[in-house]
């Protein structure tokens, strides 16, 4: 049997504004994966910048941030999810499909809605970890160990005596 592993699925703004995401998680419950994590956020530029850092030098990088942080859709947010369970990474790829929405198959999330702009970008609904070393490091970029209703990776409890937050009033 295939252990547990996590994977991150961001459901892009593109995605959102199309409201794709019933649609997508429709999709994503054939995985029999259980979600360990949900949130809507604004992704900051650095959030945006450390997620992609490994295309930093692609001449679509700019572009790629741009993309994520909703300026290309006029929709500043995104979904975050972490799905949980045996074979998780492989098994939400394959329903994922290519990265290019044009040689993705039909039946997958990116064959049915996503699509190249005129200009090149490919607006491909959602994101889906690589392997399991990237989806730890993008994991724990957008969730804090409280964030996941199971342990996944080591945490320890610290107490910062300056930590300022908000509360509701």
């Amino acid at each position: 049997m295939k252990h547990n592993q996590a994977t991150l699925i961001v459901v892009k703004p593109d995605g959102l504004k199309k409201s794709l995401t019933g649609n997508i998680l429709t999709r994503l419950s054939e995985t029999k994966l259980e979600i360990v994590a949900a949130k809507v956020l604004r992704v900051s530029k650095e959030l945006a910048e450390e997620h992609y850092s490994h295309l930093k030098d692609e001449p679509f990088f700019g572009e790629l941030i741009k993309y994520i942080q909703g300026e290309m859709h006029n929709r500043k947010k995104t979904m975050a999810m972490v799905y949980w369970g045996p074979d998780a990474i492989n098994k939400v790829r394959q329903l994922a499909g290519a990265t290019n929405p044009e040689e993705a198959e039909s039946t997958t999330i990116r064959g049915s809605f996503g699509r190249i702009t005129t200009k090149g970008l490919y607006e491909n609904v959602i994101h889906a970890s690589a392997n399991e070393e990237e989806s730890e490091r993008e994991i724990k970029l957008w969730f804090s160990p409280d964030d996941i209703i199971v342990d996944l990776y080591p945490a320890q409890v610290r107490t910062d005596k300056e930590c300022k937050r908000r509360v509701w009033a």
